[in-house]
């Protein structure tokens, strides 16, 4: 074994503290496998998150050695293994694995082998009408999947948007239960049904109304005293119940989870993220926080909520919940169904799903995704929640097409969006590193989240604006007046008053901006696409009056000589559409899918073209003034190992990889004999490295293949245990024992512990000097864990995700002229969050900093040999 203190971490994390379970493979069975041992646990995830037992269905396999079989079932292949024997059965296929633990990365080209194998047996056994059945049903099972996911998504949806919008309502009145009245837990919308005017409903009651108040001034503190004590009751409610079960039960309810998920999506393992108790108090806390007023939305908790509705539904069939790289293809198309119930769009929701969150898309999960999003939408609209017969309360209509002049002031909010995207980012990150270094600001995140709600209540009554719930103020900014016949909070007003509205709306989005800094981050469900949408919406709608204001005064403009005499030349409804877009771009960074997403709110094909230049430019000026997304920024401030595989590679230092990786003399290697199984045990209590690489001997180090902690540890432990009991002072090897190569048998002897079935005998290995261009190009595009380099067969050094994400922030953080800083602790300290890249660092400071300005750093002698 080289050993030299590491100052690498050789893969994701540390931390060991779930059973382990091994894989069980198809294959034929005899007699003799009667009594194998059994698998330690029934590999039942019953806390309803992302742990995974990597297996298919069949018996256990004998954990300790290989399966001992009669000539009949035993199978060898021509070809030489690296220790110059033939290839064993257990070679050919995935091999062996134990289940993936919490916080650590999944392997993909494993559980795709492990698909591809399971599919060549089902189709070998598949003969005649049962046959065809047996392939029918297995293939129906990732619909089936789909389709009740899509229906509960739509049921739920239903639910809290009716839920929300009665809880907004009861901050401005009730429904009285008097002669045209209904009941007191009906909405607004539901108690004045059949009103053209929500002014001429008698059945709604205002509160200065029912406490028989008339006056002007006594009206207006009524109302605003009952506007700030439902929303602090309200919030306090969501803090000692939602806020208390998020800390105890269902921790990652909290923000909107699209970070989270696209970490997910992305090969990573988050116990408990898709749980039960994860989408019950996601639910009941979006209900109660969006209710409560505050600037948030209820968009990216949707996706959320309708990937925790997969994942009840996928545990039905073992073959996608047992097999991770599936699990999360049915994920990335559930995703959709959650955008579909938000916006009333089920293409934009399948685009979402393909450009923001989906780390790999094939062409099947694209079918997948429509399917399940019009799913959703059709239960949605059987229920009708706003009782208008559209699926969200802003979708809208306009009859009239835009001017060629109008494409200038499109583009200045395409402007605008990207500025505001740009420094909301900016702050919003800010404002998120400025209460993590201070966790007991306010008392706690339940004292934060009842000091924001309070500051909101406070400053939404005096804005006629901000009032009103998110989606209400949407629907009436997108709105046509040529279309209203109740202008309620006054949008439509002409003539001098709409110079004040216009102050308003200007004076709601800046207040709208910074209480949605605020929000965004707290321990709530709380989602950030609505509140973009609204505050751009109001910076549009301001810029579309103002628009109309300067056509009406100088009607003869050159640039006005196409609006015609008898029909409205400017429609402010549009521009708030625009805004909204270029706003929600600036933020996230979409593109195609909020095009798409506008277009279907609309139904204006003639208005694609304005959205997709103020979308294009929004983009291009967000990305210069940040690189990331919202969803991006949060995942670099949690330190999630995430990496995307669309980023461009413009950052990367043009230096070979031999200049990042970890060389063999800072690595524990573990030679192919002379290991017993005290001396592993005591490895595995030395080092906390998560997986070892497996050498020849010490003096040519010909690289053999890679086992990982969780692997290793599983058969040590196993081993020493009944029925075997194997001493401590037992023989482990990683190639053929002497006992195998005089037997034609492949079982281990009683005195030896052969691990070949258990380790990664064809990692994928690159030379020492392959450009880290093309290094990091293979993590971004296969979903690596690890990378072996190696020369001519012998071992130089290893290269893993974190190495990788390291180098790239590294970079990124030098590029952009900031300083590269170690990273701190992510999350926060509770232990199931602490280090979710390890506790090690894999790549020094002053190495990140020096690969980052293209400085060589030069090779250390090879470390002795102990």
């Amino acid at each position: 074994m080289t050993r030299i203190m590491s100052r690498a971490s050789q893969t994701e994390d540390a931390s060991l503290s779930t059973t382990l379970l091994p894989i069980r493979l198809p294959r034929a069975h005899t007699a003799d496998d009667r009594d194998e041992l059994d698998f330690l646990g029934d590999g039942e995830d019953t806390d309803g998150g992302q742990a995974s037992l990597l297996s298919s269905p069949s018996r256990p396999i004998h954990p300790a050695g290989d399966l001992r079989r009669n000539g009949s079932t035993q199978r060898t292949t021509a070809t030489a293994a690296k220790d110059g024997l033939p290839l064993d059965w257990h070679t050919e296929g995935p091999g062996r694995r134990v289940g993936y633990e919490d916080l650590t990365a999944i392997d993909w080209i494993f559980e795709y082998t492990k698909e591809r194998q399971r599919q060549r047996v089902l189709s070998s056994n598949a003969i005649g009408l049962v046959g065809y059945a047996r392939r029918f049903l297995d293939a129906s099972q990732v619909w089936i999947v789909l389709i009740l996911t899509g229906l509960l998504v739509g049921a739920v949806a239903a639910a809290i948007d009716i839920t929300t919008d009665w809880l907004a309502d009861l901050k401005l009145g009730f429904c009285s239960s008097g002669p045209e009245g209904g009941q007191f837990y009906l909405n607004k919308s539901f108690c004045c049904y059949g009103y053209d005017q929500g002014s001429k409903c008698v059945g709604w009651k205002p509160w200065s109304e029912a406490l028989g108040i008339h006056s002007t001034v006594g009206k207006w503190f009524i109302e605003y005293f009952f506007f700030i004590a439902s929303s602090v009751e309200s919030k306090v409610t969501l803090a000692y119940c939602a806020a208390l079960l998020v800390q105890e039960y269902a921790i990652y309810a909290m923000h909107s989870g699209i970070p989270e998920l696209k970490t997910v999506l992305g090969g990573f393992v988050m116990r408990n993220f898709l749980g039960t108790w994860t989408l019950v108090t996601k639910s009941l806390g979006l209900v109660l926080a969006v209710g409560s007023g505050m600037w948030l939305g209820k968009e990216g908790p949707f996706v959320h909520v309708a990937c925790c509705c997969a994942n009840l539904f996928l545990k039905l069939f073992d073959n996608i919940r047992d097999n991770e790289a599936r699990k999360r293809e049915v994920l990335s198309a559930a995703a959709a169904a959650g955008i579909s119930v938000a916006f009333g769009s089920p293409i934009g929701g399948v685009l979402f799903s393909l450009e923001q969150l989906s780390y790999y898309f094939p062409d099947k999960t694209m079918w997948q995704s429509f399917v399940c999003a019009m799913t959703a939408a059709v239960v949605l609209q059987a229920f009708d929640p706003f009782r208008s017969g559209n699926l969200v309360l802003y979708q809208t209509k306009y009859s009239t097409d835009w001017h060629g002049f109008e494409i200038v002031p499109y583009a200045l909010l395409g402007v605008l969006g990207g500025i505001y995207g740009g420094l909301f980012i900016k702050a919003n990150m800010a404002v998120a590193r400025w209460k993590k270094a201070r966790p007991r600001l306010c008392g706690g995140p339940v004292g934060q989240v009842l000091a924001v709600a309070l500051l909101t209540a406070l400053i939404n009554y005096p804005n006629l604006f901000m009032k009103v719930q998110s989606s209400e103020l949407v629907s009436n900014l997108f709105a046509d007046c040529s279309q209203v016949l109740d202008d309620q909070i006054g949008v439509c007003k002409t003539g001098a008053a709409s110079a004040g509205t216009t102050v308003l709306l200007v004076l709601a989005a800046l207040l709208g901006s910074g209480l949605a800094t605020a929000t965004f981050g707290l321990q709530i469900p709380a989602g950030i696409i609505l509140p973009s949408m609204a505050i751009g919406a109001l910076t549009g709608r301001a810029a579309g009056i103002v628009m109309e204001i300067w056509v009406a005064n100088h009607p003869s403009f050159i640039l006005f000589s196409s609006c015609s005499p008898d029909a409205a030349c400017i429609t402010p409804g549009t521009y708030a559409i625009i805004g909204a877009a270029a706003a929600l771009a600036g933020v996230t960074r979409m593109t195609v899918s909020i095009v798409v997403i506008m277009f279907e709110l609309t139904g204006a094909l003639t208005y694609v073209l304005p959205i997709m230049v103020a979308v294009m430019i929004s983009k291009w000026v967000g990305d210069a003034l940040s690189r990331r997304g919202i969803y991006e920024s949060w995942i670099h401030l949690n330190e999630y190992p995430f990496l995307d595989n669309s980023d461009e590679t413009a950052v990367i230092p043009d230096v070979p990889a031999s200049q990042v990786m970890t060389r063999i003399e800072d690595l524990v290697v573990l030679t192919a004999k002379g290991h017993t199984m005290a001396s592993l045990n005591t490895i595995l209590e030395m080092h906390p490295y998560h997986g070892f690489p497996v050498v020849s001997d010490p003096t040519d180090a010909i690289l053999l293949g890679y086992i990982s902690r969780a692997e290793l540890r599983y058969n040590v432990q196993t081993a020493s245990r009944p029925p075997r009991s194997l001493p401590p002072e037992t023989r482990v090897y990683f190639c053929s024992s002497p006992s195998s190569s005089s037997s034609s048998s492949s079982s281990s002897s009683p005195s030896t512990l052969d691990l070949r079935p258990w380790m990664d005998q064809t990692p994928l290995t690159l030379p020492s000097r392959t450009s880290l261009h093309l290094v990091v190009s293979y993590f971004q595009k296969l979903g690596l864990r690890y990378v072996l380099l190696s020369d001519r067969g012998a071992l130089q050094g290893l290269l893993t995700k974190k190495d990788v994400w390291y180098v790239l922030n590294g970079a990124s953080a030098a590029a952009a002229g900031e300083s590269v800083e170690s990273p701190r602790p992510a999350v926060g300290s509770r232990p199931e969050h602490r280090a979710l890249l390890g506790d090690d660092e894999v790549v020094s400071t002053a190495t990140v900093a020096a690969v980052a300005e293209g400085v060589a750093l030069a090779d250390d002698d090879r470390g002795s040999i102990l």
